[in-house]
């Protein structure tokens, strides 16, 4: 979560040396501080060297940050936090706009201030969505992406697709997209599912499998599919989760793209708007699975995407916690014949190795097993030969 405030931090550490600014002094203790609670693996010491770093500087925000996402209780209190960090974060970046002369110390003091910033609103936005006001959330991140079109890489415009399915402005979601799914731009569970989701709405209501079956799809209904397919291809473990065949967890800090992490994520927030359109759960059921026809060596090459990666299982393992399952694709299965043959390879080595050391038993153990084998077939003939004549019983018999 921290990724660019910690970068942030670190840049400015090792840059600006002891130099002092009008208002921040780039190596002062809370800068340290904040420093090492960045790195800091123990929740308990990065929240004291936050509170040391507030006690050495009230103006340092990141460190409001860092109490708003982990020392905060409540969704009421991380606001609280997070708008003291903007409010700093504002007045130093007016401060830095207002200097005549700037000199690189101080832009990499200035860039701080506006991750910090932007994260800060993009956080404050997400509290409003938290606490069901829905306008105030959709207008931050508007903005935002407005004033700081290059932060894409922060994800805002996928926060705002969330709140606008939420209050259903489906119109305004298919125009972020028309934006944002682009070729040439990179592709998340949130941007392909949404578009998905979108082409399925318009025909899932009136959808029958058993009426599609004996007249087949409709050009409508084959965008939907085609869209659907696209969605499956590019993370094919967020279906489980929306048809609840897999228990949702909370999701992680991180998340892997394409992986099992970036799909408990996008099913945690965005599931209950699959199940507010009429259909789309049943339209999801239908036809997620024949997206696998279509890519026989996922690992090899894809339709749309690039081929997956064998990574991908052990980075989710890492992610996630221990008592989740994790969702593997694709599953490394082993082929029937394989796996019947080194089961017959198994049980002849172990009745030769059990004829070798216990020869007498062995033996006794294959004449009894001969003859409870053999006494079917003698009850049999016996039958045979009272109801056949004893002529052709003769003539069978020496044949």
């Amino acid at each position: 979560i921290y990724l660019y405030l910690s970068q942030s931090l670190s840049h400015t550490l090792s840059s600006s040396g002891s130099s002092l600014t009008s208002h921040y002094h780039a190596g002062d203790k809370s800068d340290k501080l904040m420093s090492k609670a960045w790195r800091a693996v123990d929740t308990e010491e990065r929240i004291k060297l936050s509170f040391e770093a507030i006690n050495a500087n009230s103006s340092a925000a990141s460190a409001y940050i860092l109490l708003a996402e982990e020392f905060a209780s409540t969704v009421p209190e991380a606001d609280k936090f997070f708008r003291q960090a903007l409010k700093i974060a504002d007045t130093n970046i007016r401060r830095y706009q207002a200097m005549s002369n700037t000199d690189s110390k101080t832009n990499s003091l200035q860039r701080r201030d506006i991750n910090i910033c932007v994260y800060a609103r993009r956080r404050i936005a997400m509290c409003f969505r938290k606490m069901g006001k829905l306008k105030e959330c959709i207008k931050i991140t508007r903005e935002l992406i407005k004033e700081f079109p290059l932060m894409s890489v922060l994800h805002i415009h996928e926060n705002l697709i969330e709140a606008l399915l939420t209050s259903k402005a489906y119109n305004e979601v298919q125009q972020l997209l028309v934006r944002y799914d682009d070729l040439t731009l990179p592709k998340s569970a949130v941007i392909c599912y949404s578009a998905a989701l979108l082409k399925i709405r318009p025909v899932s209501e009136r959808f029958f499998s058993e009426v599609t079956s004996k007249r087949g799809l409709t050009a409508v209904q084959f965008a939907a599919v085609e869209a659907l397919q696209r969605a499956v291809e590019f993370n094919p473990h967020v279906p489980q989760y929306i048809l609840e065949e897999k228990p949702l967890i909370l999701p992680p800090e991180h998340l892997l793209k394409r992986g099992d992490s970036e799909a408990i994520a996008y099913s945690f927030y965005h599931a209950a708007h699959w199940k507010e359109v009429p259909g789309a759960v049943k339209f999801l059921k239908c036809f997620w699975k024949d997206t696998f026809k279509l890519i026989p060596f996922p690992l090899e090459k894809g339709k749309l995407f690039h081929p997956y990666t064998s990574s991908t299982e052990d980075t989710d393992r890492e992610l996630l916690p221990l008592f989740h399952e994790v969702s593997v694709y694709p599953k490394k299965e082993l082929p029937f014949f394989l796996v019947f043959t080194a089961g017959l390879c198994l049980f002849t080595l172990s009745l030769a190795l059990l004829t070798h050391f216990y020869p007498i038993f062995m033996g006794e153990l294959a004449r009894i097993g001969l003859e409870y084998f053999a006494t079917p077939f003698a009850v049999i003939a016996e039958h045979l030969q009272a109801l056949l004549p004893q002529q052709i019983w003769n003539l069978l018999t020496r044949a």
